[in-house]
C-alpha cells in the first residue's frame, strides 16, 4: 500500500504526540518485561517520543523511521534535552540494522503504515531468539465536543468521510482495537501472542495544542502546505468561536498493546 509522507507534519507531530502514558510502561512492568539494559529497536520512531521514554528507562535503543523530516526533528529535540540517542534512517521492511541483535522491537502507531507481511520478516530477522514485539496503537477517542468540532471541519474541508488510518481501513473487525486479520499474520509468522490489553488515558491541551494535534493527522500529512495552513486557521478560529479563546480540552484516549514472542 501507498505510504503517506508525514514530513509536512514532523513539527505538529514532534510537539503534539507525546502523550505515551505512564501507565504504559507499568503495565510492561507487571508482566515482566523491563528495558533497563536491552538492546531495542523502536521501529517507526517518527520524532521520538517513544525512544526517548526508552532511554530514560536505561535501554540501549536506536530509532528507525523513514522521514528525514522526522528523525531531523527527533535530533533536534535530543540535542536539546542532552539525550545521546542513535537514530537511524530506514524503513521497517529494511531497518538496515544487525540480524539477531535485538532483545526487543517496539512499534508505535505505526504497524497499519507496513509492509506486514515484509515488516514481520525483517522483525525477525533483527531479533534475537524468543525476542520480543511490542505493538502500540494510540490515540484520541470520539465523542467530546472538541474532538466533534475538529472532524465535522476536516469532513467540510476534505470533502470526505474520513476512513481510519492506513491499513485499519482496510478490516471490517477489530480486536482489542487491532485488525482481526493481523492476529493471523503474527502467528504464521512464528510470532506467538503472549499478551494484548488497552488503558484509557486522558490528555489535556489548550485550543493551539488541540489544532497542532489535529493538524498532525494523517488525513493532513500529504496536503499542500497552503491548504493545511488554511485549515489550521479556520480550525483556530472555529474552536475559539465555540470554547472561548483561553479553553482547555481534556480528550480521552486509549492505548492498546499487544506483547509478541519469537519462537
Amino acid at each position: 500500500m501507498a505510504k503517506t509522507n508525514f514530513g509536512q507534519a514532523a513539527k505538529s507531530y514532534a510537539r503534539s504526540r507525546n502523550d505515551i502514558p505512564v501507565s504504559f510502561f507499568e503495565s510492561l512492568n507487571l508482566r515482566g518485561i523491563s528495558f533497563e539494559g536491552k538492546k531495542i529497536a523502536d521501529i517507526g520512531s517518527g520524532t521520538g517520543a517513544l525512544t526517548r521514554k526508552l532511554k530514560l528507562r536505561k535501554a540501549d535503543v536506536i530509532g528507525v523511521d523513514p522521514s528525514v523530516e522526522m528523525l531531523d526533528e527527533a535530533v533536534r529535540i535530543n540535542l536539546a534535552r542532552f539525550e545521546a540517542i542513535p537514530y537511524w534512517h530506514g524503513t521497517a521492511e529494511d531497518t538496515g540494522l544487525e540480524p539477531n541483535h535485538f532483545d526487543m522491537v517496539t512499534v508505535s502507531r505505526a504497524w497499519h503504515w507496513f509492509n506486514r507481511e515484509a515488516a514481520l520478516k525483517e522483525m525477525k530477522r533483527i531479533l534475537k531468539p524468543m525476542g520480543k514485539l511490542i505493538i502500540t496503537d494510540s490515540g484520541f477517542l470520539p465523542g467530546s465536543m472538541a474532538v466533534e468540532a475538529a472532524f465535522e471541519l476536516l469532513e467540510s474541508h476534505l470533502g470526505q468521510n474520513l476512513k481510519p488510518a492506513g491499513s485499519k481501513a482496510e478490516s471490517r473487525q477489530r480486536i482489542n482495537g487491532f485488525p482481526v486479520e493481523w492476529f493471523a499474520e503474527w502467528q504464521e509468522n512464528r510470532f506467538e501472542l503472549r499478551d494484548f490489553y488497552k488503558l484509557d488515558y486522558e490528555v489535556m491541551f489548550s485550543t493551539e495544542e488541540w489544532v497542532d494535534r489535529i493538524m498532525s493527522l494523517s488525513y493532513l500529512a500529504g496536503a499542500p502546505a497552503e491548504k493545511r495552513e488554511d485549515i489550521s486557521s479556520v480550525l483556530l478560529k472555529k474552536l475559539h468561536t465555540q470554547f472561548g479563546a483561553n479553553a482547555s480540552h481534556t480528550i480521552p484516549h486509549a492505548c492498546h498493546v499487544c506483547i509478541l514472542e519469537t519462537f
